[in-house]
């Protein structure tokens, strides 16, 4: 057998500033369960998603400034998970390391490639035809993933190759992501230390 989990790899994180208070637990070993509660209902829907399709376990509460907008309690939370993912991945020995995914969401396409590179850096090349799905900000999407990718130390490229309706194109993206980090963070014993011809990341 060349790939499995490691065991239990899992980490609790805690942030709380003048603006929102977090508390996340996240297990890659998991079975896509998820409680989730952010105050950004939107959000939560597409956390779920992402826990769903790439197997993991996530715990997370957040209150924050959601009278203002949302904008610092979804940036704060792609921070919180980015923190989470780096952590329980520890030096990230034996994982593949990269990963991929093109999921359909009816008429709309999406594409996520993660490198867990230790080199931070986002692709993001979506375009929506209406600014808002609900009451959620869709500029807020690019705002987590920056954020995520800013703690994580990942390389991350989303494309959108197409679609029209925005809850679609967004949900996409989030299944999508799920499976590109469930593909990346998997553990392979055909990889002894890190898989870089370097030897570090």
């Amino acid at each position: 057998m060349t790939s499995q989990k490691a065991k239990r790899r899992s980490a609790t994180i805690t942030r709380k500033t003048k603006e929102t208070d977090i508390t996340l637990e996240l297990t890659v070993e998991g079975k896509g369960s998820a409680e989730i509660s952010t105050g950004v209902p939107f959000l939560d829907h597409m956390l779920v998603l992402m826990t769903a399709h790439g197997f993991f376990d996530l715990t997370l509460n957040a209150t924050g400034d959601i009278a203002v907008d949302g904008h610092h309690t979804v940036e704060d939370i792609g921070i919180v998970l980015g923190d989470a993912f780096n952590k329980a991945l520890g030096t990230k020995k034996g994982i593949r390391r990269y990963g991929k995914s093109i999921v359909p969401m009816d008429e709309a396409l999406a594409s996520v490639v993660i490198d867990f590179s230790n080199r931070p850096l986002l692709v993001y090349n979506v375009e929506f035809r209406r600014p808002s799905t609900g009451s959620f900000d869709v500029e807020l999407v690019e705002e987590f993933f920056k954020a995520f990718v800013g703690r994580s130390n990942i390389t991350l490229h989303i494309n959108v190759t197409y679609g029209e309706n925005t809850h679609h194109i967004i949900e996409a993206v989030y299944k999508a992501f799920g499976q590109a980090l469930d593909e990346a963070t998997t553990v392979d014993a055909r990889i002894t230390g890190v898989r870089s011809t370097k030897g570090v990341l």
